[in-house]
């Protein structure tokens, strides 16, 4: 569209929403302490042994829940940069292949439903609809189940667990 004149820099440079930008770039380097220091191995370790008395697609459901809820309290790519390296974490811990684990988190970072924080376009209709923070809790949670229901399955179909 640049290249077309049909949009200018200045324009394009207007629409980027520096603020997410900023917050992408601050929240990688949180991510890769995560995995530096251990802790996304320490997390990780502690979900398998919390659902170590269930199957292994338990694991996957537990991440693919905490992956939801976190993309409601921040953005969407910051939850997929502070998910992937538990879910790798959990995944080696299982003996298990990753491609479940990553997916299940692309999956939960993109469920933002529940609060009007998780995403932007959430903020955006909050006031002209005249939207309540309980709205989301009500109609975000029964999606966020039907999700779950059908994710997982298709998940342990197209990427198996072993």
């Amino acid at each position: 569209m640049l290249l077309a004149s049909i949009v200018s820099l200045r324009e394009i440079y207007d629409r980027v929403e520096w603020p997410i930008i900023v917050l992408l770039g601050a929240m990688i380097p949180v991510g890769q302490a995560l995995e530096t220091t251990g802790g996304a191995a320490l997390i990780a370790h502690s979900i398998v042994t919390a659902s170590a008395i269930f199957p292994p697609e338990a694991a996957l459901v537990f991440l693919l829940v905490i992956s939801m809820l976190l993309s409601d309290l921040v953005n969407n790519a910051a939850a997929a940069v502070l998910m992937a390296p538990i879910a790798i974490g959990m995944a080696i811990d299982l003996g298990a292949s990753i491609d479940p684990f990553l997916m299940a988190v692309a999956i939960g970072a993109s469920c933002a439903f529940l609060t009007p924080i998780g995403h932007q376009s959430n903020a955006l209709v909050m006031g002209p609809g005249g939207y309540r923070f309980t709205y989301y809790w009500r109609m975000g949670l029964p999606l966020e189940l039907i999700i779950v229901a059908v994710s997982i399955p298709l998940l342990l179909t197209f990427w198996p667990m072993y």
